[in-house]
């Protein structure tokens, strides 16, 4: 059985209004405005006064996205998994399946209306072509993007400069490498400790992303370490709502900055590989992912088929080549940089050569995307050590001063209810940063893009302006302009596509590296300034690192 969304008070009446075959949408009672997913007070006016509201159930295509891997063994693929704009305002979404047609048929544009599909206590919206084959696409109702504009920064003063990146370290990083994950994490934590010219015990916080969480995700968070090593922090932080994975870093730069710690342990690890290994057996990953009833934002999409940010972000990636007439190719440009540069480095999982004719050929997972658009799932720990910038100059290799960050957000925190035509929560970021300094993309050296999927990279290179919306392809100028010796390096470990899915760290890892020119066969010549992008999704951040002068 399909996983079925949780009824809760907040959204059982959405789940039930299919009854009688009507789509029902919260309205506010008091501005009329639609309000989707349900949430307890309208965005518009601030009224808690709603009802909900029947609508025409007609919609029109603005993502979608055929899927060919079996996520889940009740979803035989391909099937097609869309994005369906409401007729009556085309801001507000459904994540949806399309039904009553081939799943290759399913295309922007295209005219759509609800059926509801009645299992066990809900009734799931679903939608079926609209028009004839052959009639008439609706035009794309969604705006072009725009660059967000931030709010300025309340004073001139920059925390980011009173803290510096002291020290990194990286445990082995493979495939299935079947060892604990706390193991991992000690001995990326030591030699981060080590490089620092530190030792444990000056060691006074411990900063982690995503803390304690399952499927192979994380070591057991800051309780597990400071166990380990009975480090006795004065500050500790820990947990997913930070900005990105590299906001663990963002933490304890602010705990440095304020005086509160004066040096901080910072840390990654994942463990998805061994996880995987363990877990395929008989009660493994297949049967936990159809277990119980999909809570939370899961709630919306995972009934429908979309289990994977696979499926979510490729459906943005279609909008986007749909809308900008680019054609795949420049996807796999970013593939084939990632494991150019991957040759280059003896940690990297993926190190063969591969060709354009190999990228296009290799099996689909979710269109656009195939195989070698997918980043590597890996057995890895990464860790940093943020310290007070007074100790720059006392350090055995050269310090790494953070420039500035970018943490606002000013996108829908949602996969499909806000940025369609790149990938959410990236552009509030990208602009935040530029705000909080005075130097610009053409002085970057070096670009650190998170690239869990090819998609990601287009999205941040935009969103970033080392060219404008829509331009990537042309900009990339076949891949010259990314490649080692281009004009704007980008990931010269390889990424996540070809190193391994670090989740961030990685990328914070090679910029330290690159920045302090020990980078070996890899290091871009001269580099001194670098921008880290950090997220695959919701929520995201950026930092923008530069090589200490002292």
């Amino acid at each position: 059985m399909r996983p079925l969304p949780e009824l809760t008070p907040a959204t059982e009446w959405f789940w039930t209004s299919g009854a009688d075959g009507q789509l029902r949408i919260q309205r506010c009672t008091a501005c009329a405005t639609l309000v989707h997913p349900p949430v307890p007070i309208c965005p518009a006016c601030r009224s808690t006064e709603w009802e909900p509201s029947i609508v025409s159930g007609r919609g029109t295509v603005i993502g979608y996205t055929v899927n060919e891997h079996r996520w889940h063994p009740d979803f035989d693929p391909p099937y097609a998994i869309a994005v369906v704009a409401l007729a009556e305002d085309p801001g507000v979404r459904l994540t949806t399946s399309i039904v009553g047609c081939e799943p290759s048929e399913v295309h922007i544009g295209q005219e759509v209306v609800v059926r509801f599909a009645h299992e066990d206590d809900v009734w799931l919206p679903l939608f079926e072509p609209g028009r004839e084959p052959g009639g008439a696409d609706v035009p794309d109702p969604i705006a072009p993007p725009r660059r967000p504009v931030p709010r300025p920064p309340v004073h001139t003063d920059r925390f980011e400069h009173r803290a510096v990146l002291s020290g990194v370290g990286r445990s082995a990083l493979g495939r299935r490498l079947m060892v604990d994950p706390l193991s991992l994490t000690i001995d990326a934590c030591l030699a981060a400790v080590a490089d620092a010219g530190l030792e444990l015990a000056d060691i006074d916080g411990l900063s982690t992303y995503p803390g304690p969480a399952g499927i192979g995700m994380s070591e057991g968070g800051v309780t597990a370490v400071e166990e380990a090593l009975r480090l006795h922090p004065t500050w500790i932080n820990g947990g997913g709502d930070l900005p990105g994975p590299g906001g663990s870093v963002i933490a304890a730069m602010l705990a440095v900055a304020s005086g509160l710690c004066r040096h901080v342990l910072c840390f990654r690890t994942v463990w998805e590989s061994t996880y995987a290994a363990l877990r395929l057996g008989p009660g493994g990953a297949a049967g936990a992912i159809g277990g119980g009833r999909a809570s939370g934002q899961s709630a919306w999409r995972a009934p429908f088929g979309a289990l994977s940010a696979a499926n979510w972000i490729a459906m943005n990636a279609n909008q986007y080549l749909h809308r900008y007439g680019a054609p795949r190719q420049m996807l796999g440009l970013i593939a084939l940089n990632g494991r150019a540069n991957a040759a280059r480095n003896p940690a990297a999982i993926y190190r063969d050569p591969m060709t354009m004719d190999d990228y296009l050929s290799a099996r689909p997972i979710t269109t656009p995307f195939g195989l070698f658009d997918c980043d590597v799932p890996c057995d890895a720990s990464i860790a940093v050590v943020v310290s007070d910038a007074a100790v720059a100059g006392d350090l055995p290799h050269p310090a790494i001063r953070v420039e500035a960050v970018g943490t606002q957000i000013l996108e829908r925190i949602s996969w499909d209810q806000g940025t369609i035509t790149h990938e959410p929560q990236v552009l509030g970021q990208a602009a935040h940063l530029w705000t909080r300094t005075s130097l610009t993309p053409a002085d970057v050296d070096v670009a650190m893009l998170y690239d869990g999927f090819t998609f990601n990279a287009i999205s941040w290179l935009e969103a970033l302006g080392f060219c404008g919306f829509g331009e990537a392809y042309d900009w990339l100028d076949h891949g010259r302009r990314i490649a080692l010796d281009g004009e704007l390096p980008v990931n010269p470990h390889g990424g996540q596509l070809s190193e391994g899915r670090t989740h961030g760290f990685g990328f914070l890892y090679e910029a330290i590296q690159q920045l302090r020119h020990d980078a070996g066969e890899r290091q871009v010549a001269g580099a001194s300034t670098a921008v880290v992008t950090s997220g695959g999704g919701t929520p995201s951040g950026v930092l923008l690192l530069q090589r200490h002068r002292g």
